[in-house]
């Protein structure tokens, strides 16, 4: 670890970045906006983190306030003025650093030593100022509350920069951050008397009636200021737990995605189905949201987004915006679609297509002039197409793939892969359905799909190999990383090695 503190509290304020923040056992992480990332390969160490609180405090600009192993305090550095909350002490050892924008703008720091303790309120922060982050987690005015245990769990997963945080019953929490899996060990076990009372604490009242009828509930929660999570509550063997994933507080834009010319036509359809598909945790909402910001920034249309719940919340730009969440606006999906089918709509997001009729009426709606989109779980585009049609009984199969050949426009299946600076980037499977690929679709033929794909790059198509191998090229993730994420590892090889043969770079189409 080569960077000093200086040297971060300047990069913190040249990237613009909303906070830096200091762990020990892990890289400094640079937490802006829309994205978290390290500034550098090597953890910190709890001596170097304690080293760094030491110089900021020489620098302290009038009395530093501190109680059990923290302290609060502005501080002013080469770099640029600074904001510090430290929490010292082993594995618990974390340091919150903000930009002193506003150096006028009310006292940060306690009135007294014991302040941090007993008189702040952390939820408040300072005046004018969003809530702070999880290193107040236990000065919270709830803190020994369940609600406010959850509340600070949340806080730090967000600051860690990570994606979901795990509670189970008899267990530490776990955060994962990048994809892995990490235990807080410095965070007690959650004895299952607890954890119930816990991860129920946030929910709202029909939730939790959904939930001791069923032992499983899904809703939305919003920290204002910090994040809002996509939570699930179960009921498994040791007792109750949940699952709550971070949600991005301002929705990606397909430039910044990096979404394709030929993702981005599909945006422009005046109906149609669009499928964008890929496991759990894949990234399917975000890209589903850039797509949708698309269309709403540059068509003047009606758009009716069905989901449970919410995620991604969007303003009325070009467009004009109705988003109705299941189980709090709509009965269910196949309900709120027949509603839509009266609303005047021009573009339907269903968040998920989880059952016969919610698949036949959606391949309807695109048939009847409406542009659609929607989720499914599976992990390649031909899968998709093969998937939909097999759901169905028999006798159907054949009306349904003459449907799915008119109305299918394209789908887009997807996989998240670890980036080599930290940080995830997804992998696309692009299926287009031109005049072959819709034959092959009535015909029944869609195992010939990826043919199709491979010689249609021209188009815009590419198979997941293919993305995955341009990732590889441009030195964005590793082989091992490419090749653990690949469909056929195999394949995935032979499509390398042929691409390094003929110089690399790119897609592939052969």
């Amino acid at each position: 670890m080569t960077d000093t503190i200086d040297d971060l509290v300047s990069r913190l304020h040249e990237e613009g970045g909303e906070r830096l923040v200091l762990y020990a056992g892990r890289p400094p992480l640079l937490v802006g906006s829309e994205r978290t990332r390290p500034l550098a390969e090597d953890s910190l160490t709890e001596d170097a983190v304690g080293r760094m609180v030491q110089e900021l405090e020489r620098r302290a600009e009038g009395r530093t306030a501190r109680s059990n192993g923290r302290s609060r305090f502005r501080a002013s550095t080469p770099g640029g003025r600074v904001r510090v909350q430290a929490e010292l002490g082993g594995d618990r050892t974390r340091v919150l650093i903000r930009p002193d924008r506003d150096p006028e703008g009310g006292e940060d720091a306690p009135s007294s030593d014991a302040g941090d303790e007993a008189g702040d309120d952390p939820e408040a922060g300072a005046e004018g100022e969003s809530p702070e982050p999880a290193v107040e987690r236990s000065t919270s005015r709830d803190a020994d509350g369940p609600e406010g245990r959850l509340r600070a769990l949340l806080r730090e997963l967000v600051d860690r920069g990570g994606s979901d945080l795990h509670v189970s019953a008899g267990e530490r929490p776990y955060y994962r951050v990048d994809g892995e899996m990490d235990v807080l060990d410095g965070e007690p076990v959650v004895p299952p008397s607890a954890s119930r009372e816990m991860v129920l604490s946030i929910a709202p009242e029909r939730n939790l009636k959904e939930f001791e009828e069923t032992h499983d509930t899904d809703f939305a929660y919003e920290i204002e200021g910090v994040a809002r999570f996509r939570c699930n509550v179960f009921m498994d063997r040791n007792g109750v737990g949940g699952v709550f994933r971070q949600i991005p507080s301002e929705v990606w834009t397909a430039e910044k995605l990096g979404l394709s010319d030929a993702i981005l036509d599909l945006c422009e359809l005046p109906k149609g189905l669009v499928v964008v598909t890929g496991p759990t945790g894949s990234g399917k909402s975000t890209t589903l949201s850039a797509m949708i910001d698309y269309i709403n920034r540059n068509r003047s249309d009606h758009i009716i987004t069905i989901e449970d719940p919410i995620e991604f919340t969007h303003e009325n730009k070009q467009c004009l915006v109705n988003q109705r969440e299941v189980g709090v606006h709509t009965e269910g999906f196949k309900v709120a679609l027949r509603a839509a089918l009266r609303e005047d709509p021009d573009i339907v997001l269903i968040g998920e297509m989880r059952d016969l009729e919610t698949v036949e009426i959606a391949l309807e709606t695109a048939e009847t002039g409406h542009l659609v989109f929607g989720t499914l779980h599976t992990n390649t585009a031909p899968s998709t197409v093969s998937r939909v049609i097999e759901q169905f009984p028999g006798e159907q199969q054949n009306h349904i793939r003459a449907m799915l050949a008119d109305s299918l426009k394209g789908v887009i299946a997807q996989t998240l892969c670890k980036r080599k600076e930290g940080g995830r980037i997804a992998a696309m499977e692009v299926l287009l359905i031109n005049s072959a690929a819709s034959n092959l679709i009535r015909e029944g033929k869609s195992f010939q799909l990826p043919s199709v794909m491979q010689t249609s790059g021209q188009e815009g198509m590419q198979t997941l190999n293919d993305a995955l191998v341009e990732l590889v090229e441009e030195g964005i993730v590793t082989r091992e990383e490419a090749r653990r994420n690949a469909v056929d590892a195999k394949e995935f090889d032979n499509t390398l090695e042929r691409s390094q043969r003929v110089g690399g770079g790119g897609s592939i189409s052969s």
